[in-house]
């Protein structure tokens, strides 16, 4: 049975690992920070040949949750450093051609303005305007996942449409409306209702074909973006496709509750991330909508479930614990090597942390 705070106390744990084996000045410069892409790191990684953008995002995201579970001016003072160090790194500004991977930062920029009150608000409005460019009408409409490229997927929609609709203005919040429902209507499979990868589009705007991949993390943002658009009107539109997505993740994307996973590098992230907005979902439906209370435990029961799993099939090595790409196997050194599945790991257990102390039940059998 988990002890109450103990899922805080565990999250803990893993940002010390995290902090311990990865965090690393860029290229020496005073007051920067970004996470090595593997550990023990090489040459490479120590100096950051390899950027990774979008990790970096998520390492930032799972600072600030690191804060919010505990506040102090050591971890607001590393989450600086970190936001310095993704600007050093990019070189030439805070955006690169991915629209998925400046989406991810613009969401953790925008929570260190708001909740850690770190602004970059240059930062902030130059990933707006891109990603308000990156909608096209080919295919009907959404935002392409790389600039020039045939290709329109759920990875870059979905945090899109999270971050716009957090921008809290009029058009924004209509363009993320418009992004889920594009989404809807094109990429969700009308029998699993699971989110497909994406489609490619052939250069007069028609659909040449879909990639209908199915990732976890399509349906985690897909999920966050229905509940963040929930709380500015028409609810039980929006809450019903959060309700038939996550009911779809308990029934095909976990195993006895514990969300699958899909493998280290870039996979390495995606259980973690969809967790992330399960866990939004518990937190927010029951406000929005008492009676959606069967949705919302099934959201917390799969964050509970997979954080328990995570924890109990970790490994101890140097500086805590190693968590793997797959929660329901024991993890080896190998297969933690990457920053993305201890990010994951990470992710998941202040997930459960987060429900735990906004006093949802968060016990196991």
């Amino acid at each position: 049975m988990v002890i109450a705070k103990l899922l805080a106390a565990r999250a803990g744990v893993a940002e010390r690992a995290v902090y311990s084996r990865h965090l690393r000045r860029v290229w020496g410069v005073p007051g920067t920070l970004l996470g090595a892409r593997a550990w023990p790191p090489l040459f490479k990684d120590k100096i950051h040949t390899s950027f990774n953008y979008w990790w970096q995002a998520h390492l930032l995201d799972c600072m600030i949750d690191g804060y919010l579970r505990s506040p102090n001016e050591l971890r607001k003072t590393a989450i600086a450093k970190v936001v310095r160090g993704i600007r050093v790194r990019n070189v030439l500004g805070w955006t690169n051609d991915f629209y998925d991977d400046i989406a991810w930062l613009g969401l953790a920029l925008q929570r260190a303005q708001h909740e850690v009150g770190i602004a970059k608000p240059k930062a902030l409005d130059a990933i707006a305007v891109r990603l308000r460019d990156g909608w096209t009408d080919h295919a009907g409409g959404g935002i392409w996942w790389k600039r020039n490229d045939d290709f329109k997927n759920v990875p870059a929609n979905g945090p899109a449409a999270i971050f716009l609709a957090r921008q809290n203005e009029r058009t924004d919040l209509a363009r993320a409306r418009s992004i889920v429902d594009w989404v809807e209507e094109h990429l969700v499979d009308p029998g699993n209702g699971l989110a497909w990868d994406g489609l490619h589009v052939h250069p007069n705007g028609e659909i040449r074909e879909y990639e209908k991949n199915i990732y976890t993390y399509c349906q985690g943002v897909l999920i966050g973006a229905c509940v963040e658009l929930a709380q500015h009107g028409q609810p039980d539109k929006w809450l019903d496709k959060a309700a038939r997505t996550i009911t779809a993740v308990h029934d095909d994307l976990a195993t006895n509750g514990v969300i699958r996973g899909q493998g280290g590098g870039d996979g390495g992230l995606f259980a973690g991330i969809l967790v992330r907005y399960l866990a939004q979902a518990a937190l927010i439906i029951p406000d929005l909508d008492p009676e959606r209370h069967e949705t919302a435990d099934l959201a917390r029961e799969l964050v509970v479930q997979s954080a328990e799993a995570a924890w109990n099939n970790r490994v101890m090595a140097v500086s805590g614990p190693l968590f793997g790409p797959e929660w329901t196997a024991p993890a080896d050194e190998e297969e933690g090597r990457d920053l993305s599945v201890q990010l994951g790991g990470w992710m998941c257990l202040e997930a459960a942390a987060l429900l735990e102390r906004n006093g949802l039940d968060v016990a196991t059998a």
